[in-house]
């Protein structure tokens, strides 16, 4: 984002003006918040914030300029905290209220929403994890592959989709040649962790306390969050993906992984298939590719995506 003008345009007389108002507001807007979520008392030349504000915001008989433009600031910020919460629900019972939060506030600091869609907002949770492990020391390891997984739901939920290769194209390709290519939504997984169990059983322990406090006569409590009880370590294989419009996790085998990944890489089929290692029989092979079929995760490398159904 360019820098804020100095000053707000006194009037809208042209369309520089507009948007030199409108950076105006943006930025102030855009500037995180204090330790107590107030707007930052000061501009970024270190005029007051409050007579900055009265440039461009005008005062009503209850709030001042600083107080109007605060509220919306604070709703801005408010609502992104918010989409974080909601699209993490396994990061927030493993770091607890407090330790997410601080996540959370400093993640937004670090990487601002750069889209018009909320649903990017998560994209670099993960990468920021590994930045600034302090933050969520000593779970750091687990909290990255649970950031992880959960930024996978939201890439199969609505990812891109190509046309599916058809089993009778495969059959005029040798395998010394024939690459195939995954789906965009399809997002392959080795983990530490089962991570895949512990977020089901976190969005089914959410589900019973949701449908608990909307039981008529239930007596209304305060939103909290405890920790759930943490996986513990088990290596992992896991493909999260879509299926009819609906999200899965499938288990894979550590062979099956190894086939997936290199097909992904770009690896013809018969490499593919020897990354599994001499122990895989062909009969595990052909049931595998049977299944992945049937769920159409193969397209040709290079088509044209396609948004997700709505």
């Amino acid at each position: 984002m360019k820098p804020p003008p100095k000053h707000a345009p006194s009037r809208i007389a042209s369309t520089a003006d507009l948007r030199a108002f409108q950076r105006m507001m943006a930025s102030a807007l855009l500037r995180p918040l204090t330790a107590d979520d107030g707007l930052q008392p000061r501009w970024v030349d270190g005029r007051p914030m409050d007579a900055v504000a009265a440039e461009f915001i005008k005062p009503n008989d209850r709030l001042t300029s600083f107080e109007r433009l605060q509220l919306y600031s604070r709703m801005y910020w408010f609502r992104l905290s918010d989409a974080i919460r909601d699209d993490c629900p396994g990061l927030l019972a493993a770091l607890g209220e407090r330790a997410f939060g601080r996540l959370a506030k400093a993640y937004l600091e670090r990487y601002p929403s750069r889209s018009f869609t909320l649903r990017d907002l998560c994209s670099r949770l993960e990468q920021f994890i590994l930045e600034r492990p302090r933050l969520t020391a000593p779970r750091t390891a687990l909290a990255a592959e649970i950031a992880s997984f959960e930024w996978a739901q939201t890439v199969a939920f609505d990812g891109d989709s190509r046309p599916v290769v058809a089993a009778s194209s495969l059959a005029r390709t040798p395998a010394t040649r024939l690459r195939l290519g995954l789906q965009p939504y399809v997002t392959l997984l080795a983990l530490r962790h089962p991570i895949d169990t512990y977020v089901i059983a976190v969005k089914r322990r959410d589900a019973l306390r949701s449908e608990a406090s909307n039981t008529p006569g239930a007596v209304a409590v305060r939103r909290t969050v405890r920790r759930a009880a943490l996986p513990r370590p088990r290596q992992t294989h896991v493909a999260v993906h879509r299926h009819n419009n609906r999200l899965f996790y499938k288990r894979l085998d550590p062979a099956a992984y190894r086939i997936l990944e290199a097909l992904r890489r770009g690896d013809t089929l018969s490499r593919a298939i020897a990354a599994a290692g001499p122990r895989v029989r062909p009969a595990q092979v052909k049931s595998w590719f049977t299944s992945w079929m049937a769920l159409g995760w193969f397209c040709a490398r290079g088509n044209k995506p396609r948004r997700a159904a709505s």
